[in-house]
């Protein structure tokens, strides 16, 4: 084969790798994202704390739902989406009564407020300070602090993913047709971050748990874990202004018709640092909430 035909089919490769890459099934939020913040908190917790999680975990069947197995961080950190298409003896949902506990409807578009999409206590920030005070319980039964490790675990995940922090009034950004890449169809911008962008952004070297942590120099990971839920809230929040909405809109607070938006390769390569952020802060986060209850 000539010398220069070789050349042209090499630098065809080379021009459709970015596309390839972003074309790749990711796995959603809720499974790599959720495990990946539960790792980074398992790193980071005490020793003290690490023992007494692993002594919680060795009951996970005490949760009764062997169709969601509950025996490391890994499990628990998915547990809570798991358990969604569970169904009682008289087939309702059983644990229907969490299914507002994942997000928190904060307008993106106004000040910064808590108080009115979480007037009840089903919003994902009021539950991670409830299920944290039921795990530092030592009253209450074995069963009701293992669900209570899993629910905290899995919403500090829930909080980190900017689009469960802050929205437009379209469900978290479900209701935003978007492309990533040439993946097009029904993508949405929730599944973007939730799958595409979380996967590319954790796997992305330094990959895994300890180069997530390391890249990170130690002066933001101080910063990362700052204040409380309120204020990691209103980052998120923040975030979902900022870079999930701001990085496909000129105006992230004005709908614009026309062609659906694209995330390119250009814009991965920017979202990719804010997305690691996010999951490095949401495994710092819930360290710093684990070693305060098991302490």
């Amino acid at each position: 084969m000539p010398h220069q035909l070789l050349a042209r089919i090499a630098a065809l490769l080379l021009a459709l790798v970015p596309a390839l890459i972003l074309a790749t099934p990711a796995s959603a939020y809720w499974e790599y994202g959720h495990q990946t913040v539960a790792k980074i908190a398992y790193a980071e917790v005490r020793a003290t704390t690490r023992a007494k999680l692993n002594a919680l975990l060795r009951h996970g069947a005490l949760l009764g739902t062997p169709e969601c197995p509950v025996s490391d961080m890994a499990s628990a950190s998915t547990w809570a989406d798991c358990i969604k298409p569970l169904k009682d003896a008289a087939g309702k949902a059983r644990f229907g009564y969490a299914y507002n506990w994942h997000f928190q409807n904060v307008d993106i578009c106004k000040p910064f407020d808590l108080k009115t999409p979480c007037a009840d206590g089903n919003c994902v920030s009021a539950q991670i300070i409830r299920q944290q005070a039921r795990l530092a319980d030592r009253s209450l039964p074995l069963a009701d602090r293992i669900q209570a490790l899993a629910f905290l675990t899995h919403f500090v995940g829930d909080l980190s993913q900017p689009l469960h922090a802050g929205d437009r009034h379209d469900l978290g950004g479900n209701k935003v047709t978007a492309s990533y890449g040439v993946i097009a169809g029904r993508a949405n911008l929730h599944m973007i971050w939730d799958g595409y962008l979380a996967e590319r952004s954790i796997s992305t070297p330094p990959g895994g748990v300890m180069g997530l942590i390391r890249s990170t120099p130690r002066s933001e990971r101080r910063a990362l874990v700052a204040g409380e839920v309120t204020d990691w809230s209103r980052d998120s929040w923040r975030v979902s202004h900022d870079s999930a909405y701001g990085a496909m809109f000129a105006d992230p607070c004005v709908e614009t018709k026309g062609p659906r938006p694209v995330m390119d390769e250009a814009m991965v390569q920017r979202l990719i640092p804010v997305a690691r952020r996010q999951v490095v802060a949401g495994g710092l986060r819930l360290a710093k909430l684990l070693d305060a209850a098991l302490r």
